[in-house]
């Protein structure tokens, strides 16, 4: 076996990598806006000779890699194109002609990506491997549609769950979360969705505002807004689906007043210095 290396490419500018090996850059791609990706995750596919990019992935940002291979290799309706451990061993064998792999992923790939995962099994088999941080839908996809997670007075801190685990059960998680005042944000939940507001409804929160938004950020977003006790009807009656984020707490009832506000600059003539 290969003795693993880990030099700091984040200093370079030249994005060298060993040409024996190659190496695996592990990117997180934002949300689902593709200006939503940082600069540093561009650079990344600016440098890329094969890109292996999941379901969340807007396909423009492979734009940004015109001369690499591109593999899809996501999920889609619980259909996988490649196992977990395909995924890895391709990452493996093209790192192994002296390719530069970039693992594209939505959101941050180091909340509910795996990213951890991949680059460990390539760092084993002696791979330089990297990552770029991206921006994470459990807080950027609230703010998009104008939630906050925290806010003095309504939440002073907020959880970020996962609302299945990879038993396909419910997150012991969620329970505890529903005892506190926190904020709850949690990410692949829709099939859970009543089990996860019978939770809260044992807490007495039936009146707690939730928000459900689907394929946030994208031209395909769509919203849902009600209470622990209407969100299931809500859901039903606008058809929301996964891809999709949903978020428990006080804060969601500060979303019309943000609204109310960026509406009232626009009537009274006066633009705004971004355009969004």
């Amino acid at each position: 076996m290969r003795k693993p290396y880990w030099n700091d490419w984040r200093h370079t500018e030249n994005w060298s990598w060993n040409m024996r090996n190659g190496k695996l850059t592990v990117v997180g791609a934002g949300p689902g806006d593709v200006d939503l990706i940082t600069l540093k995750g561009v650079k990344a596919l600016q440098a890329a000779d094969v890109v292996l990019y999941d379901a969340l992935v807007s396909a423009a940002l492979l734009d940004y890699a015109p001369q690499a291979e591109k593999i899809f290799v996501g999920k889609r309706k619980g259909c996988y194109t490649y196992q977990q451990e395909q995924i890895n061993e391709l990452i493996v064998q093209r790192a192994d002609q002296g390719l530069h792999v970039v693992r594209l992923k939505g959101g941050d790939p180091f909340v509910f990506g795996r990213g951890a995962e991949e680059m460990e099994y390539a760092a084993e088999l002696g791979l330089e491997v990297a990552v770029v941080p991206g921006i994470s839908s459990s807080v950027s996809v609230p703010a998009s549609q104008n939630i906050p997670v925290t806010k003095r007075g309504s939440a002073e801190s907020f959880w970020v769950i996962t609302g299945t685990t990879k038993e396909h059960k419910l997150s012991n998680d969620v329970a505890l979360a529903a005892k506190s005042s926190a904020t709850v944000i949690i990410l692949m939940g829709m099939s859970k969705l009543g089990e996860i507001m019978e939770l809260f409804k044992q807490e007495g929160k039936e009146r707690t505002p939730v928000a459900i938004i689907q394929n946030g950020t994208t031209e395909h977003e769509k919203i849902g807004i009600g209470t622990v006790a209407s969100i299931e009807n809500k859901a039903k009656e606008q058809q929301l689906s996964n891809p999709a984020i949903i978020i428990i707490g006080e804060v969601v009832n500060h979303r019309q007043r943000l609204l109310d506000i960026q509406s009232e600059y626009q009537y009274k003539g006066k633009k705004s210095l971004v355009k969004v």
